[in-house]
């Protein structure tokens, strides 16, 4: 069964013009690594984004000039942002009077009573509010009690919170049980999402660089996704972060659970690899970057498993010595010489899309 149709149903929040949870699509969000306090700087990165297909972004505001930067920030993006807060609640405050469309906050790190009061402004303004819980910056009480940041303790922390916000009558609610540990994130997920119904914002923290992360978090979320526990989704990479959205839109496509930009099959290559694929794949990749058009591209290096590769895909390249045939939803279309192969796929894969 295809996770799409087994996706467990959450309540939907309205952040920006952006649904979460409910029947909306799986969300692709980022957080900038810009300093929020250089607001050109920052405006060019969630461009960036923007252009990679990010949904939502997030920005640190770890003082008062951060949180007074939304404002300008929020008038050049067109993607609802989030404000990032730790320890001081008179920040999420003045986020939310400077435009944040919501608000994450890591409730380990900030006291109750301030929480009532950050919960109160969000309510009058309509504002989302994700609880954030981090394994590393749990609640002391319960780390002890657990032994440590286990599964059991990261649902416990954010059970507890949830409750002081429904206290409040507060029901915009988003929540996150993080870790580094992948397995523990796995675990931790499943339990909260037995116990509520709120959406569930999944992503394995500090996961590393590219390769890392993308390791991590292909399993840590993609093995969520795939039991249909999520509703919006951040890849951590410590690096540029548009490769976060690049990864995010991988992990829903290899799950047929969105279907954005390109998917390009290519052999690992073996001896009977004829054409230099490696470069191939990458120059295809840089010519494509930012494309929005779900086509499924094919190149294959050599005549054991590339003709039929290629056949089954939108469009492709079946390669021989130098040589290679093109395929165009399962028949050729021409043989072109290996030189040839990169400006000849991309034009006809500018056509395709024009066409669509």
């Amino acid at each position: 069964m295809s996770p799409v149709n087994h996706r467990k149903k959450t309540k939907p929040v309205h952040l920006g013009g952006v649904q979460i949870g409910g029947d909306a699509p799986i969300v692709v969000q980022s957080m900038t690594s810009s300093d929020t306090r250089d607001i050109g700087t920052t405006v060019e990165q969630i461009r960036e984004l923007e252009e990679a297909g990010c949904e939502v972004v997030r920005v640190a505001v770890p003082d008062e000039t951060a949180a007074n930067a939304i404002h300008d920030i929020k008038d050049r993006i067109h993607i609802p942002l989030i404000a990032d807060i730790h320890f001081n609640h008179q920040l999420a405050l003045l986020a939310m009077r400077q435009g944040a469309d919501g608000i994450r906050i890591n409730p380990g790190n900030i006291s109750p009573d301030d929480i009532k009061k950050v919960v109160r402004m969000a309510g009058k303004n309509g504002k989302v509010i994700r609880i954030g819980i981090n394994a590393g910056s749990l609640e002391k009480d319960i780390a002890d009690r657990y032994g440590g940041p286990t599964a059991e303790a990261l649902v416990e922390s954010a059970l507890k919170n949830i409750r002081l916000l429904e206290e409040m009558d507060f029901g915009a609610i988003k929540l996150s049980l993080k870790s580094s540990d992948v397995a523990t994130t796995i675990d931790a997920y499943r339990l909260i999402s037995e116990q509520t119904d709120y959406p569930l914002h999944l992503g394995v923290t500090e996961a590393g660089t590219l390769l890392q992360a993308a390791i991590k978090s292909s399993i840590g979320i993609g093995v969520l996704l795939h039991h249909g526990i999520g509703d919006t989704i951040r890849v951590s990479i410590t690096g540029r972060p548009t490769q976060e959205i690049h990864v995010a839109y991988g992990i829903l496509r290899a799950l047929n659970i969105r279907n954005v930009g390109p998917d390009i099959i290519s052999c690992p290559t073996c001896g009977r690899c004829e054409i230099d694929l490696a470069n191939l794949a990458e120059k295809v990749e840089k010519e494509l970057k930012g494309m929005k058009a779900p086509l499924k591209i094919a190149l294959m290096g050599c005549v054991v498993n590339g003709p039929g590769e290629a056949a089954e895909a939108d469009i492709g390249i079946a390669g021989g010595r130098g040589v290679g045939m093109l395929f165009k939803k399962g028949k050729i279309v021409e043989k072109i010489r290996e030189e040839e192969f990169v400006p000849v796929l991309i034009k006809e894969i500018k056509n395709m899309v024009n066409d669509q």
